[in-house]
């Protein structure tokens, strides 16, 4: 009887032939585009804690999304060129369980090539963390638990038209309903839907304690109800209205004082407790509203993501729907894991297995912690700047994915800066900063009254080489 199959450091020698095949196939689909994304190839010694990582762990995340893949004889004619290629490194993969931790990273550096992505103009992106929570509730509603939990409406559209069921909500979409005289509307917001828009309908799942406890459950995705006979009722994220994410952490730091280095789930939890009256205002300045769907009665296992398979802690992510279920991101942050702290060294190689309607962008992950107290406190500390690592097939064509990648746009070189600081003051502008060089945005004023990250330039010290974009995305997005 054959043994396990093994990876090695010549191993591709022996998948050559598929491999070629896999080339193929792949550039026969769509090249590789992400919008909004630059991509800069990496060799494997720059990143940082890569040999370190526990690529074991690791591998068994990223079989579990093999799992489909593996489903398919072969891709549909839609498939993007990554999902094709992700298909054969699957395929190759079958029967592979790496015994050692050499065997799991040669598995991933031979199948794979590390590129960076992060949004135009950045070198970083964002990292928040979910978990699963634990909370009481009833089938039924009573003075105790009266918070509804809804499942998706059949009456809500996508850009007009029915969502099939099963089907997924895409987290860019026009969502909309047909009102009564026929015209197509917005759907109701979340004020509508606590003030009782959809009362009557049988929507209700079960019934929570607070309020508080719903929107958590709709920041998370998932969650673990636990019922008056002792039943666990697992919910899932099925869908959303249409209203972008508006974090209530970031109203109660700019509106209510609370320091910024206070906000956490917890904090927020207990203002709202100390705070009955302003609550719903608070609430409902997050017009965003989810619906779940059931998806089992049991307490075992991990909640399944939105690629179909069980979640990992500690390595899975949600990230935006423009990237492929089952692409490898290796993150490298400083996170407040084991304490309110960001010191913790994160350096791991983490699988795109989710989504979330608050999760926008080519280089933004929710790191997934698990279920229960810990992990919720763990996942509402999160909320760090991070490089991400895309881990690319190499049946992918770089240079063809080159030709579609956006560049950032042309910084100013020194002699431009000081001409045009040499006009300014030639113009009796001494007294004043100087004006920037047509080639530079000046700083553009957001609807929070924050200047707008894209817009920001960094001013270089006196005989510095380079005016680097700062980087100053920031956010609330999950957990906050």
């Amino acid at each position: 009887m054959p043994g396990p199959l093994r990876f090695g450091r010549f191993a591709l020698a022996v998948l050559s032939t598929s491999c070629l095949l896999g080339v193929a196939r792949a550039q026969q689909a769509e090249p590789l585009t992400i919008p909004d994304a630059q991509l800069e190839p990496l060799r494997w010694t720059a990143l940082d804690g890569w040999p370190a990582d526990d690529h074991v762990a690791s591998y068994s995340a990223f079989d579990k999304s093999c799992q489909p893949f593996r489903a398919k004889k072969e891709m549909p004619p839609d498939a993007s060129a990554l999902q094709v290629a992700l298909w054969h490194v699957c395929k190759r993969a079958a029967g592979f369980r790496p015994a050692t931790a050499a065997e799991a990273r040669a598995f991933f550096e031979e199948n794979f090539r590390p590129v960076a992505i992060a949004r135009i103009g950045e070198s970083k992106g964002f990292l928040t963390g979910y978990f699963e929570p634990v909370v009481d509730g009833s089938r039924f509603p009573s003075p105790e638990f009266h918070t509804p939990i809804y499942r998706r409406p059949p009456d809500l559209l996508v850009d007009g038209q029915p969502v099939g069921k099963g089907a997924d909500v895409p987290n860019r979409a026009v969502i909309n309903f047909r009102a009564s005289d026929g015209e197509l509307v917005p759907y109701y917001d979340r004020a509508q839907i606590e003030n009782g828009a959809l009362d009557g309908q049988k929507l209700e799942i079960c019934w929570v304690r607070d309020p508080f406890d719903a929107l958590s459950i709709q920041i998370q995705g998932s969650a673990r109800i636990r019922l008056e006979d002792g039943t666990i009722l697992r919910i899932n994220y099925d869908g959303h209205n249409g209203y972008p994410y508006t974090a209530v952490g970031r109203i109660l730091i700019e509106q209510y004082g609370i320091p910024a280095e206070e906000m956490s789930m917890d904090r927020i939890r207990r203002w709202m407790q100390d705070n009955p009256d302003e609550a719903p205002k608070v609430r409902q300045a997050n017009r965003s509203f989810v619906f779940f769907r059931i998806v089992g009665l049991s307490d075992q296992g991990e909640p399944v993501g939105g690629e179909g398979v069980p979640l990992s802690p500690g390595r899975s992510i949600a990230v935006d729907r423009v990237h492929a279920y089952g692409t490898p991101f290796f993150i490298m942050a400083d996170l407040p894991i084991d304490s309110d702290r960001p010191v913790s060294k994160f350096r791991r190689l983490m699988i795109a297995q989710d989504t979330g309607s608050a999760i926008i962008g080519p280089a933004r992950a929710d790191l997934y912690w698990g279920a229960g107290v810990v992990a919720g406190r763990i996942a509402g500390r999160i909320r760090q700047q991070g490089q991400f690592v895309m881990l690319l097939p190499r049946e992918l064509d770089m240079i063809a994915a080159g030709r579609h990648t956006r560049l950032p746009p042309r910084r100013p070189t020194e002699a431009e800066m000081a001409n045009a600081e040499a006009k300014a003051g030639a113009l009796g502008n001494q007294g004043s900063e100087p004006a920037p060089p047509a080639s530079v945005k000046p700083d553009a004023p957001t609807t929070d009254g924050q200047a707008d990250p894209a817009s920001i330039k960094a001013r270089a010290a006196p005989g510095s080489a380079s005016r680097r974009p700062v980087n100053t995305r920031r956010g609330w997005e999950r957990g906050l």
